[in-house]
């Protein structure tokens, strides 16, 4: 793939998003650059990944075959405004915020552009993210599978239909977050029994990682693995009973509802 790409906004998302693709090496160095407010920013990935820098938007945008926009969601009309003259109806514009639509973006550049809206989550830090995606029309087949094909070098990837974006931003996007949370209180009760911190976060974050893996290459249903673990007056099907007494799969099931929500209203 011999593409440019551009990143408007350089802060951990764009990092985890260029350290694999570079890794791939299906881009490399020298086809790369970011540009950030940030000066510290900048340097540390000038350092990191051997990538051009610039403290200029449209330097960057004007660079590139591939533009992503990589800033908070509050930034994105701003970014946008500034750097809509460098882009052209052969650049793609990929989009990496929760809430803002295609129809959104496309309004903010006041002309048509090919855009393509990303929905990753952290653990692509760790090459081990997920990532929603959607296009609009001017964006043809051939496109979409180069865009899903950089994606992949960090993140699972599925193309979605648009008006699943704000669902993926709650079921992947935001949901490491609560992950950390039961780890953390996992954590604590292990602590509270005796087990050194350092340890009991060894154990409940392997357990975690690995009941995920179980799930996605077994196919099994989520349930039936949960039985799987519950003996017949075990102490598993005890902790259970507890968890559904306070509410667990209810209280999850709102804070998920709760993040479409919000993302609905940006």
């Amino acid at each position: 793939m011999d593409k440019k790409l551009a990143f408007i906004g350089c802060g951990n998302m764009a990092s985890a998003m260029i350290g694999g693709i570079l890794d791939s090496k299906k881009v490399s160095a020298d086809h790369v650059i970011a540009s950030d407010v940030s000066e510290a920013g900048l340097k540390k990935a000038q350092e990191h990944f051997r990538i051009q820098t610039t403290s200029d938007n449209k330097e960057a945008a004007a660079f590139a075959d591939v533009i992503v926009l990589s800033v908070k969601p509050q930034f994105y009309e701003e970014v946008i405004k500034e750097i809509a003259p460098s882009v052209t109806k052969e650049q793609i514009i990929v989009t990496i915020a929760p809430g803002i639509t295609l129809e959104r973006v496309e309004k903010m550049f006041g002309a048509p552009v090919k855009i393509v809206r990303t929905m990753p989550n952290t653990p692509a830090l760790v090459c081990a993210g997920m990532t929603g995606a959607c296009c609009n029309s001017y964006v043809n087949t051939e496109e979409l599978n180069e865009i899903c094909e950089l994606l992949s070098t960090f993140s699972r990837v599925e193309v979605v239909s648009e008006k699943l974006m704000d669902v993926v931003g709650a079921v992947s996007g935001s949901s490491p977050a609560f992950v950390f949370m039961l780890i953390e209180a996992m954590a604590d009760a292990a602590v509270a029994d005796g087990m050194p911190r350092a340890q009991a976060y060894q154990f409940a974050g392997q357990a975690v990682m690995g009941s995920a893996k179980l799930l996605l290459e077994s196919g099994k249903h989520p349930g039936e693995l949960k039985d799987m673990v519950c003996s017949p007056g075990g102490t598993t099907i005890e902790g259970v009973r507890v968890l559904e007494d306070r509410g667990y799969r209810s209280a999850m099931f709102e804070a998920l509802k709760a993040c479409v929500k919000k993302s609905k209203d940006f």
